[in-house]
């Protein structure tokens, strides 16, 4: 085997999350740093939370708003096509029409 040829194993490597938490596992940097562990994950805790990165939630829901008021306006141009079509079909005949008997 090669001599070097695998990283240093650090037994006791130090976990720090962002809530605070500290542990210890194995691995092969000295400290690493994590955004959830499990005394803050919402799968553990059980309180809703939203664990944005990089704006994602903040980005889907714009783009829900988005949705929502786009479905509002055709709903409307749809209500509004349909009285228009109840106006045209009691409008009055024209002559011919009422000649022909239609």
């Amino acid at each position: 085997m090669k001599k070097d040829a695998h990283p240093t194993y650090y037994p006791k490597a130090r976990v720090i999350c962002a809530c605070g938490n500290t542990f210890t596992i194995g691995s092969t940097l000295p400290e690493l740093k994590v955004e959830l562990c499990n005394k803050c994950h919402p799968f553990y805790t059980g309180k809703v939370k939203f664990v944005d990165t990089l704006g994602r939630v903040e980005r889907f829901q714009k783009k829900q708003k988005a949705a929502a008021s786009i479905q509002a306006t055709l709903q409307a141009k749809k209500v509004q096509k349909q009285e228009r079509r109840k106006q045209e079909a009691n409008a009055p005949k024209t002559l011919r029409e009422m000649l022909l008997g239609k």
